[in-house]
């Protein structure tokens, strides 16, 4: 299974829209579904908590809690406004210009050497 890098603001997008389309998700779910791992990226959902565009909501279950997540009015707009203009400009998984730059013979020799 191959991992590719993904920018940061691709996955703010993944996270608001996924609890757009869900409405509310816990936190597990919301991880599992936008491919993220909890240790590496809880600071992109600490961030958008912080900055009003999800909400937290902690629910206790038993001696633990149940924390879910939901998209705000604010992450909506934020989405639509910001983050879908940006993917249509630069859509993922878009070649670098400097690789695009490169002719293909060019490619084959560095790759052999």
């Amino acid at each position: 299974m191959s991992h590719e890098y993904r920018d940061r603001i691709y996955i703010r997008k993944d996270i608001i829209l996924k609890l757009s389309e869900h409405g509310e998700l816990n936190q597990t779910n919301l991880l599992s579904y936008c491919g993220l791992n909890l240790m590496k990226h809880k600071d992109i959902l600490e961030s958008l908590e912080r900055k009003g565009f999800i909400k937290k909501i902690e629910t206790p279950w038993g001696n633990k809690k149940v924390i879910k997540y939901s998209v705000t009015e604010k992450g909506r707009k934020f989405c639509e406004m910001v983050l879908e203009p940006y993917e249509e400009i630069f859509p993922r998984g878009e070649k670098k210009d400097h690789e695009e730059d490169v002719p293909r013979s060019e490619k084959r020799d560095q790759e052999q050497s």
